[in-house]
């Protein structure tokens, strides 16, 4: 219980940085994806190859979990969901990148895990994502994998994470919703897809890390204090068997010296 009790705090402790860090992020990587998929739209797929619309013959799923248990359905919900996802793609060459070593212990027994990643969690920055993200579109872009999709657990709250299946790439250019204006380009459109769409894309990364991490940390801190829980009952009902074996062993000595006693007085 003193051990549970440890890990709670120590979780409850880290949470707060974490979930400080996703709820800064979150606006800024919401705006710049729908500029990103408002831009796309008046794009051409020529002019916009991250864009670009292929048969998924071959899929990725980018699969985050912890390097670390003891923090609930954390990692279980993410591998049965990344499970259930490459069982719905019937006919493609599903493989996986797993980011954690929970997920990539687990699924490389019925996935062909490609590439494996668990130093983020030690570190986690943008320059650290950063790389991860290159691989990413660098496979996209020289035809590696027709689509990659990340599954991840969303930060609602301490008790509550999300589990999300969110695409990637392709970008997914947004259903018309009438005119959504005309762009004026400054310096040019080539300016904006080398620097403006790689950057959202590797925001949209950073974001997904981000939620796992605080995900993983109100999971664990949840855990613990039901595990706490549990152990202060279990404690309850082992102090009142102590006690009632006591009171036994005494009741029978007591017995012993009467009966003795008696039998000498007899």
């Amino acid at each position: 219980m003193k051990i549970t009790s440890a890990m709670k705090m120590v979780s409850a402790a880290k949470l707060k940085k974490a979930q400080d860090a996703i709820q800064s992020m979150r606006p800024y990587s919401e705006k710049l994806t729908e500029i990103l998929q408002n831009v796309s739209s008046s794009l051409s797929q020529d002019e916009n190859p991250y864009a670009t619309e292929r048969p998924a013959e071959k899929v990725l799923l980018v699969a985050l979990t912890s390097n670390r248990g003891l923090c609930g359905p954390f990692n279980s919900s993410i591998i049965k969901g990344t499970l259930a996802r490459a069982a719905a793609l019937k006919g493609a060459n599903v493989q996986v990148f797993a980011i954690g070593k929970k997920g990539a212990e687990l699924l490389s027994k019925t996935l062909n895990v490609v590439e494996r990643e668990v130093d983020i969690w030690n570190d986690i920055s943008y320059e650290n994502t950063d790389a991860i993200a290159e691989a990413l579109m660098t496979g996209f872009l020289e035809k590696k994998w027709d689509r990659i999709e990340l599954m991840y657990n969303q930060f609602k709250n301490a008790a509550v994470q999300i589990v999300t299946n969110e695409q990637f790439l392709p970008i997914q250019i947004p259903e018309s919703k009438g005119s959504s204006g005309d762009y004026i380009y400054e310096p040019n459109k080539e300016e904006i897809i080398k620097e403006l769409i790689p950057i959202s894309l590797r925001t949209q990364l950073f974001k997904a890390i981000l939620d796992s991490n605080a995900s993983e940390h109100g999971a664990r801190m949840t855990a613990m204090h039901k595990a706490t829980d549990n152990a202060g009952e279990l404690r309850g009902d082992l102090s009142l068997e102590y006690n009632k074996a006591r009171q036994a062993a005494i009741t029978n000595e007591i017995l012993e010296i009467v009966s003795g006693a008696n039998a000498l007085e007899g």
